[in-house]
């Protein structure tokens, strides 16, 4: 398991956390978690789209960043840590229109000071609408 302390992260206060926030503007929601996985929703509606109907591909960035340091946020001591984000890249690969995608975070490495998260976003159907890579620093919160 890779989260701190053995702990899978709540996610029933996900919401309540990021009302005021981009995400609880875009509407994302957590909605599962696993040893070595944490799972995002986000809505593909007025919000989310771009002028054409379609998924917005800032939104779609959006939700993996926010997958991806959710969950590396969660695999630190957070007395101690802070993670912050250095890269993200996207390759947008299939359109959608409406209902809801998930993202799933997966470590691809945990290093002391830096993590690299692959996402994967796909539509209700399992058929992939984005896949990306975001790279993270850990750094100690006495730096802040």
């Amino acid at each position: 398991m890779i989260w701190f302390g053995g702990r899978k992260p709540a996610l029933e206060s996900f919401a309540e956390d990021n009302a005021a926030t981009l995400q609880g503007h875009l509407g994302m929601e957590a909605v599962d978690c696993g040893d070595d996985w944490l799972r995002l929703r986000m809505p593909v509606d007025r919000r989310t789209h771009q002028p054409f109907g379609r998924l917005h591909g800032g939104a779609s960035v959006a939700l993996a960043e926010t997958a991806a340091s959710m969950a590396a946020t969660h695999c630190v001591d957070p007395e101690k840590w802070l993670v912050v984000g250095l890269e993200i890249n996207a390759n947008h690969v299939r359109p959608a229109y409406d209902g809801w995608v998930y993202a799933t975070a997966r470590p691809e490495t945990m290093g002391r000071t830096i993590q690299v998260w692959s996402i994967r976003i796909e539509d209700e159907a399992g058929k992939l609408v984005c896949i990306s890579r975001f790279t993270a620093a850990v750094i100690a919160k006495d730096r802040n």
